[in-house]
């Protein structure tokens, strides 16, 4: 008979987190992010200025600061394609103990050369996560290193969990704080720790379309595994909660809802574009669903917890275009043409007039096109908004044009 939830998890741990904590970690201060929805009063809690770039340090430098002295000596073992590798790897390093991190083959060269810079050794095993995973249990049982679980661990959760009882600190008046969700440790420490003190307070989960796992399992009041996930939150992309996290989760969670990939991509270039923040999928996540009315905040003091900030550089620049275009800042039209003079002409001027400014054309002759004298023009334009684009079609249709997309 496993023990609840209220023994596992205990508000002294926290504070004794938090004191443990304070010497290591960043102070993140909070940032009062006016734009991000205007009918709402929101703060961002940018974890992805945490040293490691995510708020993992804090759960696995509690956790390997609470082993034994024999535990210490022989090592830990963890598995992760990202954050919680490194957050393992400097917490380790800190206290002069050795550490190991399987990762999957494929990870990012960027994340596996983090995580030896922090002094981890690294172990590739082919396949994917759960390959990983598989192999960090093996080695943990021949060599009796500890395995420091990402998420479903009362000791990794305690270390999340002070972020709850900084931003009490910060933002007294807090009405609701809205979190990423992959394996649900986070949200586990701070919604343990903010309800234990001020049940008022409303705590939102976030997680991508593409990785509902949390979600599921609340919906279906047990823990259940996708069959796989796909999402550009790669910090959050979790086929299966942890049984701590879903009880905890059950019981001190208000809601949890979802956000699509554009909607994430939007809030990254939100952040970066006004709040000069640079976040990671996982890490938008949370504002995403505020910027998009997902969760119900309206006139609520409401703090965003922006996860992390470890977005692999060569992504961002497709993020930023799918971004520019959610938000209607890009525009492309696909335009057919009678193939005789001026028309190029004619469509350049509307959008020129209307103040949209041109950045690539393509003009396809051998298009399949009902009529054989007709062609295709596609157009890419900056433009201001939605509505902006709007106007810039209806101008065309007027002139006689037909847009085929």
């Amino acid at each position: 008979e496993r023990k609840t939830v209220r023994t596992m998890l205990n508000l002294d741990n926290f504070y004794k987190a938090r004191y443990v904590l304070n010497k290591v970690i960043r102070k993140t201060t909070l940032v009062h992010a006016l734009k991000v929805n205007p009918e709402s009063d929101v703060y961002l809690k940018p974890e992805c200025l945490q040293k490691t770039g995510s708020f993992k340090i804090r759960g696995a430098y509690y956790k390997i600061s609470q082993l034994t002295p024999e535990e210490k000596a022989k090592g830990v073992i963890a598995c992760s394609a990202g954050n919680h590798a490194q957050g393992v790897a400097l917490g380790a390093t800190a206290m002069g103990i050795k550490s190991l991190i399987c990762l999957p083959e494929g990870a990012p060269i960027s994340k596996v050369e983090a995580t030896k810079r922090l002094g981890a050794e690294v172990c590739l095993v082919p396949g994917v996560y759960d390959d990983a995973y598989q192999k960090a249990l093996q080695l943990r049982d021949e060599n009796g290193y500890t395995f420091i679980h990402p998420f479903d661990d009362e000791n990794v959760i305690a270390g999340q969990g002070t972020i709850g009882l900084e931003l009490l600190d910060q933002l007294p008046d807090v009405e609701a704080i809205v979190v990423p969700v992959g394996g649900g440790g986070l949200i586990s420490g701070i919604a343990f720790a903010v309800k234990s003190l001020n049940p008022e307070v409303k705590v939102y989960g976030v997680q991508a379309e593409g990785a509902p796992s949390m979600v599921q399992s609340l919906h279906d009041h047990k823990q259940e595994t996708l069959p796989f996930v796909s999402t550009i939150a790669d910090g959050i992309a979790v086929k299966e909660p942890g049984s701590l996290t879903f009880e905890t989760c059950s019981r001190y969670v208000d809601d949890i809802v979802t956000v699509s990939e554009d909607e994430i991509c939007a809030a990254i270039l939100h952040l970066l574009e006004a709040e000069k923040m640079v976040a990671e999928g996982a890490g938008a996540a949370s504002v995403a669903a505020v910027m998009f009315n997902k969760v119900p905040v309206k006139g609520k003091k409401t703090a965003c917890i922006v996860s992390g900030g470890n977005i692999d550089v060569t992504i961002l620049n497709r993020v930023i275009n799918r971004g520019l275009t959610k938000s209607g800042r890009i525009c492309t039209l696909c335009i057919e043409l009678d193939d005789k003079p001026g028309q190029l002409v004619q469509v350049s001027t509307v959008i020129a007039e209307l103040g949209a400014n041109i950045i690539s054309v393509s003009h396809e002759r051998n298009a399949d096109s009902e009529a054989v004298n007709a062609c295709l023009l596609r157009l890419t334009a900056e433009t201001k908004n939605h509505e902006h684009v709007a106007e810039i079609k209806r101008q065309l249709m007027e002139k006689g044009f037909k847009i085929i997309e």
